[in-house]
């Protein structure tokens, strides 16, 4: 079993879990890319009946049977749900309190994975921007 909870960029949808976490993975298909705007998206299942969510929560049906919620203040992506595991909604680990304790477990939907993300240990690292965009 495992508490956890998370939250929007803006606090207006929080949500609470107590329950067993039954996937962590690493997602690269081509709706999650499109969906979040990023190249993958990493996620954990949960069982949706013990998700308890606070705050208003906008749904769009991504394609048929297939759900995704986000905040409508400030846009956070915050979970998929779909017909395909209808005892499991994915959660983003971006949303989560303490995502720095995330493990995923796996990576799927490979041949959609963005094949620049294989340079990303071999260019110039930053703390910060590289230049202030003020001094431009």
């Amino acid at each position: 079993m495992s508490k956890i909870s998370g939250r929007c960029m803006c606090h207006a949808v929080k949500w609470q879990y107590d329950g067993k976490v039954t996937r962590s993975l690493v997602c690269h298909c081509t709706d999650c890319q499109r969906a979040t705007s990023a190249p993958f998206t990493a996620f954990i299942g949960l069982n949706p009946e013990q998700v308890h969510w606070s705050g208003e929560i906008n749904h769009l049906e991504s394609s048929p049977n297939t759900w995704r919620g986000f905040c409508p203040a400030c846009g956070t992506r915050l979970y998929f749900k779909s017909g395909k595991w209808p005892n499991e909604i994915h959660v983003h680990a971006a949303t989560l309190d303490n995502a720095e304790n995330y493990k995923p477990s796996a990576q799927v939907v490979m041949r959609s994975r963005a094949h620049w993300l294989d340079d990303l240990a071999d260019i110039p690292q930053h703390q910060n921007f590289q230049t202030d965009p003020k001094n431009k």
